[in-house]
C-alpha cells in the first residue's frame, strides 16, 4: 500500500502529556509533580502505566502502538478512547478535548465516532452474525430496516456474505474476528481502535486478516490506532509506529525510520531482527544518477524486497523515479545486495 505523507493529512486525534498512574491520590501526586521520576513514583507507592505521552495521529493513518508485555500500549489505547480515565493530560479528537466531555457526550462520541476491536471477539453467542453486526445500530435506535441493510453491507464488505444467519459457534476464529470487525464498522466510525485483534489467531489466519485489514483500509480510509507486540505485523500495516517502554513512548516514526535510525539502544534491539529489505525503500538506498539513460526504473517508495530481483537480475543500475515520473536517483545491484545481506555482515 502506498503511504501518503503524514504532513499532507490533518490531525485527527492528539494527546499531550498523558499520564495514567494507579494508586491512591494519583491525580494529586501529579499535580504536585508535573514530571515525576520513576523513583518518586515508586516512593509514593504508585504505578505509572502511561508516562507523559504526547502523540499526533493523522486522518486516515494506520498508527501502530507497540511494545513488550507491560509496556503500557493497551493502557494508552484505553486512555485515548477514555475506556479508562487518564490521570493527567489532554486528548483531542478533531480539536475537542475528550477529557472535558461529560458522560452523555462521551457515550454519543463512542456510539457515532469510534469503533473498537479487541483480542477477545466478544460476540454474543445467542445472536446470529447478522444480529451481532446490527447490535450497535440497535443501541443507536436505528430502525430495523436500515440497521439490517447496513449490517448486510458490512458483512459483505468483510467477506462473510452467506454466513449472516450462522451463530458464532459455527464460525472459525478468523470468521469470528471478521464479525467483530464488521460490528465495529457498522456505525461507520471515524476513529477505529484495535487492541491486538489478531494475536489469538494462528499465523496463516493472522496474515489473512492483516491482508483483509489493508484491503478494508484501501476502501474506507479510516483513522486507526492499532496495538500489537509483533514488529512484523507492525511494519506490514503501519504508516507510523510508536514504540513504548515502561509506559513511555521511546520513538515514533515510519517503519523505515525506526529500523534505519533507531533513537535508542532499546529501539535498535527491538528492531534488530527485522529484514531490512522489507522496510528500506529504493529512495533510501539510491545514489545520484550517473547517467541520463536507464533501461528500467523503479518507484522511489517501493521496498528493496520488491525490486531486488529486477535490479540484481539486470546487473546494472536502474532509475529511481518520483511520483511524477522524474528520475531522482539510481539504484545499483551493490546497494540492493548491501541492504539484503548487510545486517548479517555486521553481526
Amino acid at each position: 500500500m502506498t503511504r501518503m505523507p503524514m504532513t499532507d493529512r490533518p490531525v485527527k486525534l492528539s494527546c499531550r502529556n498523558v499520564w495514567k498512574v494507579f494508586g491512591r491520590e494519583a491525580e494529586r501526586f501529579l499535580q504536585n509533580h508535573s514530571t515525576p521520576t520513576a523513583d518518586q513514583i515508586a516512593d509514593a507507592g504508585l504505578l505509572a502505566a502511561v508516562r507523559d505521552v504526547s502523540l499526533d495521529i493523522h486522518d486516515g493513518e494506520i498508527f501502530i502502538v507497540m511494545g513488550l508485555s507491560g509496556s503500557g500500549k493497551s493502557t494508552l489505547l484505553r486512555c485515548l478512547s477514555r475506556l479508562i480515565e487518564p490521570s493527567a493530560g489532554s486528548i483531542l479528537l478533531d480539536g475537542d478535548d475528550l477529557l472535558k466531555a461529560d458522560e452523555a457526550r462521551l457515550i454519543d462520541i463512542r456510539r457515532h465516532k469510534m469503533g473498537m476491536v479487541f483480542q477477545n471477539f466478544a460476540l454474543l453467542p445467542h445472536l446470529s452474525v447478522l444480529e451481532n453486526v446490527a447490535f450497535p445500530l440497535s443501541v443507536q435506535n436505528v430502525g430495523k430496516v436500515e440497521r439490517l441493510r447496513r449490517a448486510m453491507e458490512v458483512i459483505e464488505l468483510v467477506g462473510l456474505k452467506g454466513r449472516e444467519q450462522s451463530y458464532p459457534r459455527q464460525l472459525s476464529g478468523g470468521q469470528q474476528q471478521r464479525v467483530g470487525i464488521a460490528r465495529s464498522l457498522a456505525v461507520n466510525p471515524e476513529l477505529w481502535f484495535l487492541d491486538e485483534p489478531f494475536s489469538a489467531l494462528d499465523p496463516l489466519i493472522r496474515r489473512e486478516m492483516q491482508s483483509e485489514l489493508l484491503r478494508l483500509q484501501n476502501v474506507l480510509k479510516k483513522t486507526m490506532v492499532f496495538v500489537t507486540h509483533d514488529f512484523d505485523e507492525a511494519i506490514r500495516l503501519a504508516d507510523r509506529i510508536a514504540i513504548m517502554k515502561d509506559g513511555a513512548v521511546i520513538q515514533t516514526g515510519t517503519p523505515e525510520e525506526l529500523v534505519t535510525n533507531p533513537a535508542t539502544d532499546y529501539v535498535a534491539e527491538f528492531t534488530r531482527d527485522v529484514q531490512r529489505a522489507k522496510v528500506v525503500s529504493a529512495a533510501s538506498a539510491m545514489q545520484p544518477p550517473s547517467t541520463g539513460h536507464f533501461d528500467s526504473a523503479v518507484a522511489a517508495d517501493l521496498k528493496i524486497q520488491a525490486v531486488a530481483a529486477q535490479v540484481i537480475g539486470g546487473g546494472k543500475p536502474v532509475a529511481v523515479t518520483a511520483a511524477d515520473g522524474s528520475v531522482i536517483g539510481e539504484l545499483t545491484p551493490d546497494a540492493v545486495l548491501t541492504t539484503l545481506i548487510g545486517r548479517e555482515a555486521h553481526r
